[in-house]
């Protein structure tokens, strides 16, 4: 994967207005080096030239400074061997359903249609912690051992994919999701077994 395919992955997402001004960053993997967008930037103005080079364990190679979720994305690839990319966004159905009140251990995201279930797998609902924050990137991490797709309390999304265009995809898909539960939110709406959703 290339600094110009993670350029793209930032425009796709913020074309389609899931990051708002200047939130939300990404983060592709190379064997065991992370491109990773820049403090304070916009995702749909990024460049290849604003890419900061981190080590897996975070320390800083080369280029502007990361975002301040840089450890929230190495905390995502060291629970998750298999991801080749992390995006983190604020985007506006996401983020309000992960403002709801959830019972520990549940998950925030109702199961109303099989492709919920067969894309997004269960959503796992990380406890709030300050963003960029030690805490914060923890609960990420524990988190993403049992699940690509994650809500981070009053805060926002992450996902886990194995390449950029999955993660795009499931970005569009988690949103798609959130905005059908702030729908139906209050509502006696069905809701699918996850276990036998698809026979």
């Amino acid at each position: 994967m290339t600094a110009e395919q993670l350029v793209q992955a930032c425009r796709a997402v913020a074309s389609a207005g899931l990051s708002p001004g200047s939130s939300g960053n990404a983060s592709v993997r190379a064997g065991d080096r992370i491109l990773i967008t820049p403090t304070g930037s916009s995702l749909r103005r990024v460049t290849t030239g604003d890419l900061a080079e981190l080590a897996l364990d975070g320390s800083h190679l080369s280029g502007p400074a990361p975002t301040k979720e840089w450890a929230l994305h190495c905390a995502a690839y060291r629970s998750r061997p298999e991801a080749r990319a992390v995006i983190h966004l604020h985007s506006r159905a996401a983020t309000a359903v992960s403002c709801l009140a959830c019972p520990p251990g549940a998950d925030p995201l109702p199961a109303y249609t099989p492709y919920r279930i067969r894309t997004l797998g269960r959503v796992a609902l990380v406890d709030y912690a300050p963003p960029g924050s030690n805490a914060l990137a923890d609960g990420v991490g524990r988190a993403a051992e049992g699940a690509h797709v994650m809500l981070l309390a009053n805060h926002g999304s992450v996902v886990c994919a194995t390449d950029l265009l999955r993660a795009v995809d499931l970005c569009e898909e988690l949103e798609a999701a959130a905005e059908l539960a702030l729908t139906l939110h209050g509502r006696d709406a069905r809701r699918l077994d996850p276990g036998s959703a698809w026979g």
